[in-house]
């Protein structure tokens, strides 16, 4: 008997042997590659996704060895990340990690759902365009004009943190632009060495860095009780005399 799969009966009852349907060769085979996240590419639209920088904020448990776990997972994954940056928030034991990835929209979804599942890891979102944004960088260039270099420092609201005859060492804050366009401008001295924390970001006004993350309304709500009931309570007295 033929290993083949036999054709349906005209009752439409099963084969005997194999699947109803038509065989492996008459099916459609989609063209195209899939990217390394799965995601297919369509050769006629596009050879390969748009890419975007995006701003991601995780609060996590700040417990050893989390920001070493978060690190292993994107050299795993192969995401193009720029920045990452950790630190503490108002709730003791809880950290916050901001990352700065560029990434295609199916790249930056899958850094979310993939920091979403470590353990340590109690909420994750996307940070809109509007969020406030700020960097710091340090600069050391060379002493030779340094009237120049102070006026540029006084140009990006920046302060000089060691000068000496030989080199000068500047610390520039703000957002990326800003600090893209001052390290642009310290090179006319001679950039001897630079230093650059990456971008960190919390939202605009009263929206959560986090979903429903509201940490600083409950320690301020609860400072203010434990106030109130250590507080001790006076009296006045009256003179009866």
């Amino acid at each position: 008997m033929s290993g083949d799969s036999e054709e349906p009966t005209d009752n439409g009852d099963l084969p005997k042997q194999g699947l109803k349907g038509p065989r492996p060769e008459e099916r459609p085979h989609p063209e195209g590659r899939r990217n390394s996240h799965g995601v297919r590419i369509d050769p006629e639209v596009e050879a390969e996704p748009r890419k975007r920088s995006a701003v991601i904020s995780a609060l996590v448990e700040n417990e050893p060895g989390v920001l070493s776990r978060v690190s292993g997972l994107f050299s795993r994954r192969q995401f193009n990340i720029e920045s990452l940056t950790v630190g503490p928030t108002t709730v003791d034991g809880h950290a916050r990690i901001t990352l700065v990835v560029e990434e295609t929209d199916a790249g930056i979804d899958q850094v979310k759902k993939q920091l979403a599942k470590l353990k340590p890891a109690i909420a994750v979102g996307e940070l809109g365009n509007d969020a406030v944004r700020a960097e710091l960088v340090l600069l050391k260039v060379r002493g030779d004009e340094p009237d120049k270099v102070h006026a540029i420092t006084q140009m990006y609201e920046g302060q000089t943190l060691d000068a000496g005859p030989r080199t000068i060492t500047v610390q520039i804050t703000g957002d990326q632009q800003k600090i893209d366009d001052a390290v642009d401008a310290f090179r006319q001295f001679g950039i001897i060495e630079i230093a650059r924390t990456g971008q960190t970001a919390l939202a605009r006004g009263d929206t959560p860095t986090t979903p429903d993350e509201d940490p600083g309304h409950e320690a301020a709500a609860n400072s203010s009780a434990t106030e109130q009931q250590t507080t001790p309570q006076t009296t006045p007295t009256t003179d009866d005399d």
